[in-house]
């Protein structure tokens, strides 16, 4: 058996400009690879990077030959557990790198097999958890006018973006303009503790979910402090990259929050979930900017979830590819008819 490579940069404009606790984004570049076996079957996977973790989508490009060179070298999808190790041990960084070439193999693999990926993980996709969408700061009334649209479309989960001087005003109007809807607060590392501790307190009478990386991660005292203190069950984003960071967090939050891009594939991503499990916490899966290359893999995972946040190919003002529908957050697997991740090319979709 044979594998042939080859790696796309594409451009995704958002819906709407999107400002965090860090900045505002209108666009993401991703990076897409295709992985081809001899019959013409084609695996597909998406690298986000996130300059938050020191990758771009220049170095993204910049060490993809060397892992491809590995597939191409070993030959076989199936082996899934020797390519990625390899591909640790010649890139140890660039997570969102190697998560690309993780989903692209995945997908070939079950496409061979003709089974969706979460049959061949032998789960049960009935399972499934709702997305967040995600609502990013902006003036109030501009929030609000947000929220509504989302809640129209019937997004009944919604996770907001806080870490301004105005944090309980924001959340106070979004529970006005969605009453009844699941509201998440994301702060992105952007309150002190005892700050933190304060703004919970404050937003507590709202009915939130739970508060996500309300501290920097790189204070991990501070996150003790905080989900010590709070009234809020506590989401650790930031705070969490790969599976040994789970015992570090399991007596600070209640939530491992981990990303593909962050943990550097699918493999990673199974060994956290069960791994947090295991130490009593609850997970959720979330996701940088990205388009369904790289959010139809993730979205395989949700039987296995308490949450979920995959809204990054929701958010766009559109995506060129077509992944695992979510109309109103609903993650469907069921009834995906299609093998693999369940994403589709541009030139599969118009054809």
């Amino acid at each position: 058996m044979s594998l042939s490579t080859s790696v796309e940069r594409v451009e995704l404009p958002f819906e709407f400009p999107f400002t965090i606790a860090r900045g505002t984004t209108t666009s993401a570049e991703n990076v897409v690879v295709r992985i081809e076996d001899d019959d013409g079957r084609v695996g597909i996977g998406g690298a986000a990077p996130s300059p938050h973790y020191g990758e771009t989508v220049d170095t993204v490009e910049a060490v993809l030959p060397e892992l491809l060179a590995i597939v191409e070298d070993i030959g076989d999808p199936h082996q899934l557990a020797r390519i990625e190790r390899r591909m640790r041990e010649t890139v140890r960084q660039n997570p969102a790198a190697r998560a690309s070439v993780s989903i692209a193999l995945h997908d070939l693999v079950a496409r061979r097999l003709d089974v969706p990926l979460y049959r061949y993980w032998g789960l049960d996709p009935t399972e499934s958890v709702r997305t967040s969408y995600s609502i990013g700061i902006d003036d109030t009334e501009t929030m609000r006018e947000k929220v509504e649209t989302a809640t129209d479309r019937g997004f009944e989960v919604l996770k907001i973006k806080v870490g301004t001087g105005r944090d309980e005003e924001i959340v106070r109007t979004i529970r006005e303009a969605a009453p009844d809807a699941t509201i998440r607060v994301d702060a992105n590392e952007a309150w002190p503790p005892k700050e933190a501790v304060r703004t919970i307190d404050r937003i507590a009478d709202y009915d939130i979910e739970f508060v996500e990386q309300p501290v920097p991660a790189e204070n991990p005292e501070g996150l003790r402090y905080v989900y010590e203190h709070s009234p809020i069950p506590i989401a650790a984003d930031e705070s969490l990259e790969t599976v040994v960071d789970v015992p570090q967090i399991a007596d600070r939050c209640d939530i491992a929050v981990l990303k593909l891009m962050k943990c550097g594939g699918l493999r990673e991503a199974r060994r956290i979930i069960e791994t947090a499990h295991a130490h009593g916490l609850e997970v959720m899966c979330g996701c940088m900017y990205e388009s369904n290359a790289s959010i139809a893999a993730a979205a395989q995972l949700a039987p296995l979830l308490d949450y979920a946040d995959l809204d990054g190919s929701l958010l766009l003002d559109d995506d060129p590819y077509e992944g695992v529908p979510m109309p109103a957050g609903r993650i469907g697997l069921q009834p995906l008819e299609r093998n693999g991740s369940g994403v589709l090319e541009p030139q599969t979709r118009r054809g």
